[in-house]
């Protein structure tokens, strides 16, 4: 049995001035080695959660661990062995994407050769190696989330929090997101993945947990949890059967 690598208990997050909790005594475990999807309706506490675990923002109440470590005593040492890859490009524009890639690897105390070696493994593995010279800003958006994601895994963290990483991507660049997911995963890295693309989650990940109003509705493996909810095919029938069918605009 894998051993727990994320441990959460009664997390809580109200933010000053609002009427209800974002987060609401939530309690949730993640297993070392999984891809975990995190998904829920906008408004479902999803990016505080992770917010959270990022040390981006303090709980209200409730603890968590990652690898042992409790974020009240080694916020520091959390963040040493976390990646997070945003939503939005946390890229230099005008920098190249090398230039970009020693700058973040640079960062977490990576330099000489091995940073150099992992920079053009990486760029090589996602077709980027003969862009690596050219400014970010002349690259496609699909170009853009493949640099974004190599600069949150060149330190090779034991978790990656990754949003939306293939969001407004071409299907030829969102397989090959997907298989360097699947690699470092493979390698031993701990995903936690939130997407609004429930058919991608159900191919990817191993363990899901759909959140709505702060609060975790149910948890397990994709199939697992389609078998027990009523009617439901696919992942897509389940969040809808659980979450509703009105409109989430924020």
């Amino acid at each position: 049995m894998s051993s727990t690598i994320i441990e959460i208990q009664s997390l809580s997050k109200k933010y000053k001035d609002a009427d209800f909790f974002s987060v609401d005594d939530l309690s949730l475990s993640v297993k070392k080695g999984e891809i975990f999807g995190l998904l829920g309706p906008n408004g479902a506490g999803k990016t505080t959660l992770i917010s959270m675990l990022c040390g981006l923002i303090k709980p209200t109440s409730g603890s968590f661990t990652i690898d042992g470590l409790s974020y009240k005593n080694d916020a520091k040492a959390i963040k040493k062995i976390i990646g997070v890859v945003p939503q939005e490009y946390a890229l230099y524009p005008t920098l190249t994407a090398y230039e970009n890639l020693m700058y973040f690897g640079s960062m977490y105390g990576l330099k000489g050769k091995d940073l150099k070696q992992r920079i053009n493994d990486s760029l090589d593995f996602l077709g980027l190696l003969k862009f690596a010279d050219k400014q970010i800003e002349t690259f496609s958006g699909g170009m853009k989330r493949r640099v974004n994601l190599i600069a949150g895994l060149l330190h090779e963290p034991a978790v990656l929090f990754l949003d939306e990483p293939t969001v407004g991507v071409d299907v030829q660049s969102r397989n090959v997101i997907i298989d360097y997911l699947k690699q470092i995963n493979q390698r031993g890295t701990t995903i936690i993945y939130t997407s609004h693309h429930l058919a991608e989650a159900q191919d990817l990940c191993s363990t899901i947990a759909i959140i709505d109003t702060g609060k975790v509705i149910i948890k397990g493996a994709p199939g697992e949890i389609i078998d027990v909810t009523h009617n439901a095919h696919s992942l897509e029938d389940v969040f809808l059967s659980l979450t509703g069918n009105e409109l989430r605009d924020e």
